[in-house]
């Protein structure tokens, strides 16, 4: 399959999510692209004495952004993420103080670093890469950390997850997902980095294993859907998640409901109050992260109850 290639290097970055954004590339509907990405903190961090003792003004360069022809808002952003490649032979996971969700224990050290190498799958029964922790061995499992586009009205830096997607850290944004977006401005305006080799639910120490990556997408437009989409909605291919962000726990997990509530009455023509039910019956809430700005919660509705809404 051709594809064009978006570089970091070439094309360029950005560390914000904008409603006016210049495109490094305008595309067709249904084309297929493949980004380059950074690790998150911009190659500083390379040996475990690298410590950060505060965050750097400047982290989770996101590629692009890329345009998509015809894209307007109330269209629908589909992101097909076809593989997420590893590009570097080392991660990196820190902590520093007034980061992550331990951030006033005393008896967590900070700033701390651990280099995670990379090791090769051929000598593992799967094939998978791993990624070391010291004597430990984690089977690579890689994901985007920052994805989104050109939001409706506020700016928000790369930092910050919301309804244009930004730094969700949701580890279903991976190979084989398809993530869909809300269009709020034409274009729509896509970019995405800050990418991990492997990082657990939660994020809890403020990063996963950052790592610069290769990943192939095919980006296509719905155009004037049925379905109303206000928030980031993830199809695993077993599960539809959707992902929302806010203040708190709560507020972020009674979004994610209510997005969850929506799906299944327009699957099913259920009320309100039958989608709230039914949804406490199938559905699953997830932490995606607790460490951004805003806190990021997902809903996990198997896919026998629910058909694309798309």
């Amino acid at each position: 399959m051709d594809r064009d290639t978006i570089s970091d290097d070439t094309h360029g970055v950005v560390y914000e999510f904008a409603p006016e954004m210049e495109p490094v590339r305008t595309v067709e509907p249904n084309t297929s692209l493949t980004f380059e990405t950074r690790d998150s903190l911009n190659g500083a961090i390379q040996s475990d004495d690298d410590l950060l003792d505060q965050i750097p003004d400047e982290v989770n360069a996101a590629t692009g952004p890329v345009a998509v022809e015809g894209a307007d808002p109330g269209d629908v952003l589909r992101v097909e993420i076809e593989d997420v490649r590893l590009a570097e032979d080392r991660g990196r996971v820190v902590t520093t103080p007034g980061f992550g969700l331990m951030q006033d224990d005393a008896d967590v050290e900070a700033p701390f670093t651990r280099i995670t190498p990379v090791e090769n799958g051929e000598n593992y029964d799967d094939g998978r890469p791993r990624v070391r922790f010291g004597e430990r061995s984690i089977p690579a499992d890689p994901c985007i950390g920052t994805i989104g586009v050109a939001p409706a009205m506020e700016s928000y830096t790369t930092l910050v997850p919301h309804d244009h997607g930004g730094n969700l850290d949701t580890n279903d944004v991976s190979a084989g997902s398809v993530l869909y977006l809300p269009v709020f401005q034409s274009g729509a305006m896509l970019a995405m980095g800050d990418s991990k080799a492997v990082m657990a639910d939660g994020e809890m120490c403020g990063t996963g294993a950052e790592i610069a990556t290769d990943v192939d997408v095919t980006v296509d437009v719905i155009f004037d859907p049925a379905f109303d989409l206000e928030r980031p909605l993830i199809d695993t291919g077993d599960e539809w998640k959707t992902v929302a962000s806010a203040e708190t726990m709560e507020e972020a997990a009674k979004l994610a409901h209510r997005d969850a509530m929506k799906l299944l009455s327009y699957e099913h023509g259920y009320s309100p109050t039958e989608a709230h039910t039914f949804g406490s019956l199938v559905g699953g809430l997830e932490i995606s992260q607790v460490v951004d700005p805003l806190v990021t919660v997902r809903n996990a509705i198997p896919a026998e109850h629910v058909s694309s809404p798309f």
